[in-house]
C-alpha cells in the first residue's frame, strides 16, 4: 500500500497521549497508516480496534531490547505496571523503573516507536506465507467461549473466514462429539442444537460418521477472492468425552478458546496441540497442564492449525 514508517510514527505518537490504548474514542486516534499495518478495517468497532492494536503493538515491541520494549509498552498503557491515565505519569514510571532521567526516557520511547513502525511497515509490505494454503477458503480467526457450568454445555463460536477463490457461496463446517468407548453408542443428530446468530443460513446437516456432524452454511452473498466474512454460531450438546478440540477441515490461522468449568473444577486440565483426534481422549497423551483462574476459566490460543489435527483442552472430572 506504500505506507511509510514516518506516517506510522506520527500516528503512534498521537496514540500514546492521554490514556493511550485505553482511550475512549480509540477509533478516532487510529489513523489510516495504523489501520493499514495493523489490519483494521473501517467497519470494526472500538473493542476490535483496541484488541488488534494491542496485539500488534505487543508483537512488534517483542523483538526490541528490554529497555525499549518496557518504554514502548508503558508509553501506550500496555505494561501491566504502568496503566496510569496520563502519559507523563507513565513516562515517570519508566524513568524510575530504568533508573534514567525523564529526558532520556522520552528519547527511548521515540526510538522504540521508530523501530516498531519500521517492523510494522516491513510486515505489511511482505506478508508471511501461510503454512497451510487453501484453494477454497480458510479461517482467519476462530474464537470459542464454552460454558460447562450450564445445564447443557453451551459454546458460542465467532469465526472470520477469508475466501481463497472466487464465488464462495457456502461454508462446509463440521462438529465432532467423540463417542464413548464405554457404551459404544453412536452420536445422534438430535443431540446437537445449532443456532446461527448472524452471517448466513444453515441449509444442510448430515451425519458424516458416527460422531461427526457436517453443517452447510449458505452465505448472504458469494464471497470474492480475498473477501472476509464473519459468522456467529451457538452450539449446545452433552459432551461425551471430557475434552473440547478443534479439528479443522480447512486451515485456521488463529484459534482462541475460553472454557468455563463448574465448581468444583476438574482434577486436571491439559492443553492439546496438534495431536491426532483419537489421541485427544487418551490420557496417556500428555500436554501442558493448565490452572483455571478464580472464575474457574482457562484460556488458550493456537496459531496456524494444520487441517486434520486436534487442538484444544482435555480435562479429568
Amino acid at each position: 500500500m506504500g505506507i511509510s514508517a514516518t506516517a506510522v510514527v506520527g500516528e503512534l505518537k498521537l496514540l500514546r497521549k492521554g490514556r493511550g490504548i485505553s482511550a475512549a474514542q480509540l477509533g478516532e486516534r487510529v489513523g489510516p497508516a495504523l489501520r493499514a499495518v495493523f489490519g483494521i478495517s473501517e467497519d470494526e468497532d472500538t473493542a476490535e480496534i483496541r484488541r488488534k492494536t494491542s496485539e500488534c503493538l505487543r508483537a512488534f515491541a517483542a523483538p526490541l531490547p528490554e529497555d525499549l520494549r518496557t518504554a514502548v509498552l508503558a508509553a501506550f498503557g500496555l505494561h501491566e505496571d504502568a496503566r496510569n491515565p496520563f502519559y507523563q505519569d507513565r513516562v515517570r514510571w519508566v524513568a524510575q523503573t530504568l533508573d534514567r532521567d525523564v529526558r532520556t526516557v522520552r528519547r527511548r520511547i521515540d526510538e522504540g516507536i521508530e523501530q516498531v513502525a519500521e517492523l510494522a511497515v516491513a510486515a505489511e509490505s511482505e506478508p508471511p506465507a501461510r503454512p497451510y494454503p487453501s484453494r477454497s477458503w480458510h479461517t482467519e480467526e476462530l474464537r470459542v467461549s464454552l460454558a460447562l457450568d450450564q445445564p447443557v454445555p453451551e459454546a458460542f463460536e465467532f469465526r472470520r473466514v477469508v475466501a481463497d477463490a472466487e464465488d464462495i457461496a457456502e461454508l462446509d463446517l463440521a462438529l465432532t462429539l467423540t463417542d464413548s468407548v464405554e457404551d459404544g453408542r453412536s452420536f445422534r443428530d438430535d443431540e446437537l442444537d445449532v443456532d446461527v446468530f448472524h452471517g448466513g443460513l444453515l441449509t444442510g446437516r448430515v451425519m458424516e460418521s458416527s460422531d461427526r456432524v457436517g453443517l452447510a452454511l449458505q452465505l448472504p452473498a458469494p464471497l470474492r477472492l480475498k473477501e472476509r466474512h464473519e459468522i456467529l454460531l451457538r452450539f449446545r450438546a452433552v459432551l461425551r468425552q471430557p475434552h473440547y478440540v478443534c479439528v479443522p477441515r480447512h486451515p485456521v490461522d488463529l484459534f482462541d478458546l475460553n472454557i468455563r468449568f463448574p465448581r468444583p473444577g476438574p482434577v486436571e486440565i491439559v492443553q492439546l496441540e496438534k495431536v491426532l483426534q483419537n489421541d485427544a481422549r487418551d490420557h496417556q497423551s500428555r500436554g501442558v497442564t493448565l490452572t483455571p483462574d478464580d472464575s474457574g476459566e482457562v484460556h488458550v490460543q493456537f496459531r496456524h492449525l494444520a487441517p486434520g489435527f486436534a487442538y484444544g483442552v482435555r480435562w479429568q472430572p
